[in-house]
């Protein structure tokens, strides 16, 4: 039922409530962090006051933005109409923020970024120390998921991920290739049956991804190439790694991960797969001063670790 706008059509009601950016910005808390605890932990509030500014605004508006759900608060279809003004209403504010702080000189607020964990752990987090430095006042969110990034466009201001996105709502690009090689230990390799050729995986253990949560194609591709079952099996390329390293058995690993740990060799050093990275930014958010500094920092990072990631096996 409609209260408080006119009806234009069936089941279509005009809103007469005014929203205003405060509004909107417990809104867009609510909906990218999808608990209240977490919101006002963001907004600097109390929880109840969260839900009384969002039961309010519903109330405004006459219809239901969010369903509450164990899962935590996931937007209604009114919601997820309301989502994208409310996100370039919110742009538009940060980047006046922006212009009337110091000329963008100091960076304030927070940049969220989700990446795959071995890229997360092995290359990013280590290359941000530069960016803190300079920008002490922002607050950088650093997510890291595997095999796929799950996270909702509004659940982000950068992302790398190992797929090309199809959203037309994010901008996209290439950020890097990088390689994929099987390693083990010395101790291993010298205690098991000789590897002459990818079939003779067969007889050795194998570390790799859960069969039935691999949801990313390229990754899926790797798989088909492995001739034998996997014996070991974990949603984190860090376990990978650490499982190869004590001698667990034989790891398909990026590259960048295995060349600076002298406990591993590259086996079968001609069996080479190609893996990619690719840059996606929500399109309302990639003017912003500090998402143009994490892509700096990213296109910066891919250039130094050049040879890590797509250089020869070493060993």
């Amino acid at each position: 039922m409609c209260t408080d706008k006119k009806q234009t059509s069936p089941g279509v009601c005009k809103i007469a409530h005014m929203l205003s950016a405060d509004d909107l910005q417990y809104f867009l808390a609510v909906a990218r962090r999808r608990r209240l605890t977490q919101a006002a932990a963001q907004l600097g509030v109390d929880h109840t006051t969260v839900g009384r500014r969002i039961a309010a605004l519903e109330r405004s508006i006459g219809q239901r933005l969010f369903d509450r759900t164990p899962g935590g608060w996931e937007l209604t279809d009114g919601g997820r109409r309301l989502l994208g003004p409310a996100e370039l209403v919110a742009t538009a504010v940060a980047s006046a923020e922006e212009q009337l702080g110091e000329r963008g000189s100091t960076l304030t607020g927070a940049v969220r970024i989700v990446c795959p964990d071995g890229f997360g752990a092995f290359l990013l987090a280590p290359a941000l120390g530069h960016l803190h430095d300079a920008h002490r006042a922002l607050t950088i969110e650093l997510i890291t998921a595997t095999p796929q990034i799950a996270h909702r466009i509004q659940e982000f201001d950068v992302a790398v991920i190992q797929h090309e996105p199809s959203s037309p709502r994010v901008l996209r690009r290439h950020l890097t290739d990088y390689n994929v090689r099987l390693y083990a230990t010395p101790g291993y390799v010298d205690t098991h049956p000789p590897l002459r050729s990818a079939d003779d995986l067969r007889e050795h253990v194998v570390i790799w991804h859960v069969d039935d949560m691999l949801d990313v194609p390229p990754l899926r591709t790797l798989r088909a190439r492995l001739p034998t079952p996997v014996n070991i099996q974990s949603t984190n390329v860090v376990a990978h790694w650490q499982a190869a390293a004590a001698g667990v058995g034989i790891a398909p690993l990026p590259q960048y991960i295995a060349v600076g740990d002298p406990r591993l060799v590259p086996v079968l050093p001609d069996l080479v797969f190609r893996g990619t990275y690719w840059l996606a930014l929500p399109r309302e958010h990639a003017r912003l001063a500090r998402v143009r500094a994490v892509e700096k920092v990213l296109d910066d990072l891919v250039a130094a670790r050049h040879d890590d990631l797509l250089g020869a096996a070493g060993g």
